[in-house]
């Protein structure tokens, strides 16, 4: 199975082109505070859960800030540079890393102030995270980025003449990292569910580490396939530097949510 982009812009009106990225985006991110909302409202439906929708346009607002930004300071020469170019996000150029800092520190900004439990706001998001970035990575599909080493498998992508990097010019298919990284979402966000149904209550912070966990062992992966990382510490991409670091996090997080969660039970 060959995938090939129809083209990076769905439409346009006069002289004003709407990107297919963006729609991809903002439909990812809806889709992630809504199914968010109603795991948490599902689960804790005694409590304010109507706060959720409060924080939701924030999060979503300082959360695109954040992917852009981190995008940016990884790329520093060129933004440095072309200061008016950190605005433009139409064509892609937003880091997950980034909007995961951003959009956990705003969940806990939002959880103290509205005296929400911590744990649970971000376990419910943890859900929704996984799933809004499964539809998202599409967008990395019709943008012809974030794609994989040259490869002939009977899966490929075929990326067209000027969006190849230098190097691989005379290469035409890649490794659809795009696609890895979606189905290994979809199952996270599977794997989520059963848990945040099965243990949320007795182990709060269980489902948001075993999400670090298991992203960060998928993302630190899939960067050994691809060839366009924006920059590198001696020869190791920054995404695998912080997929690692995202790892420790969950396995820590684990063991001290599953120590707490057993001290409970025996108290």
């Amino acid at each position: 199975m060959i995938f090939q982009s129809p083209g990076d812009i769905l439409f346009s009106i006069n002289n004003f082109s709407v990107y297919t990225y963006g729609v991809i985006m903002a439909v990812a991110c809806l889709v992630g505070v809504y199914v968010s909302y109603f795991i948490y409202w599902k689960l804790y439906p005694y409590e304010d859960y109507n706060r959720i929708i409060d924080c939701g346009a924030w999060l979503l607002f300082l959360g695109i800030v954040g992917a852009r930004l981190y995008y940016c300071l990884l790329n520093p020469s060129y933004y440095f540079n072309n200061p008016l170019e950190i605005i433009n996000i139409r064509q892609g150029g937003l880091s997950i890393h980034g909007g995961l800092i951003a959009g956990i520190l705003t969940l806990i900004f939002f959880a103290k102030k509205y005296k929400l439990g911590v744990l649970k706001l971000l376990d419910s998001f943890a859900c929704g995270t996984a799933l809004g970035q499964a539809i998202g990575r599409w967008g990395n599909f019709f943008n012809s980025e974030a794609f994989g080493a040259p490869t002939n498998l009977p899966w490929k992508l075929y990326i067209p003449l000027n969006k190849r990097p230098a190097g691989y010019i005379n290469n035409e298919y890649f490794h659809p990292t795009f696609l890895y990284e979606s189905i290994l979402d979809v199952c996270i966000f599977v794997i989520l569910l059963y848990v945040i149904k099965k243990y949320a209550k007795t182990y709060n912070g269980l489902t948001v580490f075993i999400y670090f966990t298991l992203y960060g062992i998928i993302r630190f992966f899939i960067e050994q396939l691809r060839i366009d990382s924006a920059l590198n510490i001696s020869g190791i991409p920054i995404a695998q530097i912080v997929s690692a670091m995202i790892f420790i996090i969950g396995i820590c997080g684990i063991i001290y949510t599953g120590y707490e969660g057993n001290k409970g039970l025996r108290d």
